[in-house]
Order: structure tokens, then sequence, then C-alpha cells
């Protein structure tokens, strides 16, 4: 199992992406959790590090918690997606292993990870994204 934490950043329907040096498909932001972290820890640092902006983690609200294949893993390892929004401070750029930023829309689903299509589907589902 691999333990992930994303942010979900939706603005005129669409919803933030990015696509890592190296990799071909579009994640949400976030990452990996390091020992003793939570998960709004770990969400801040991974969007700082990737993106450049300072998340308010007084506005932060759960979206939930998607589970799915790992993508670029053997069959069977599954990651654990918990994800948050949060409004941020500062100008997104991307940083550290990012290579791209990108706003998507649900016709871009195939584009990104199998636990992502599930977000998308479950954002589309309640209206959020078009």
């Amino acid at each position: 199992m691999i333990d992930k934490i994303a942010w979900i950043n939706i603005a005129n329907g669409r919803i933030l992406s990015t696509r890592s040096k190296g990799r071909e498909r579009y994640y949400l932001p976030g990452g990996k959790r390091e020992a003793g972290e939570s998960d709004l820890d770990t969400l801040a640092r991974e969007i700082k590090e990737e993106l450049s902006v300072e998340l308010r983690l007084d506005t932060a609200r759960f979206v939930g918690e998607f589970r799915a294949q790992a993508d670029a893993h053997p069959d069977g390892v599954e990651v654990r997606m918990r994800c948050y929004e949060s409004d941020y401070e500062g100008q997104l750029s991307p940083a550290s292993e990012i290579a791209e930023m990108i706003w998507l829309q649900y016709a871009d689903r195939p584009l990104t990870s199998a636990v992502d299509q599930i977000i998308f589907d479950h954002l589309l589902a309640e209206g959020r994204i078009r």
C-alpha cells in the first residue's frame, strides 16, 4: 500500500494537475507521507516543494479517500490517496520534480493515473468539475 496525500484545487470547473519529469501521466499534486507527519503536514510540505505556494491549513477540508492500482507499480500494489482542499498564498509555479502544471477538465481524465480517474469521477458526480 502506497500512502499518499493530494491537493484538490478547482477553478472554473477544472482541476489542477501536474506531470513529473520523466512521466507521461498527470497526477494530482501531493505526495508520500514522511515518518511522523500528519496528512496536513505532508500536504503542506509537498505542495510547497512541488508548486512553490503555502497552503492555508486553517481552510483545509477533507474531500475523501480513494484507492486504486498504483501507476507504474506491479499489479496488486495499491495507492491510497487522501485528498484535501485548501486555500493558498503565493504564485503557483512548478518546482522540484514537476515538469508541468496544467488545469484539466473531465474529458482529460484518460491522461491521469487510475486513482486520479476515480477522483475525477467523484468530482464530476458532485458537479465540481466539467
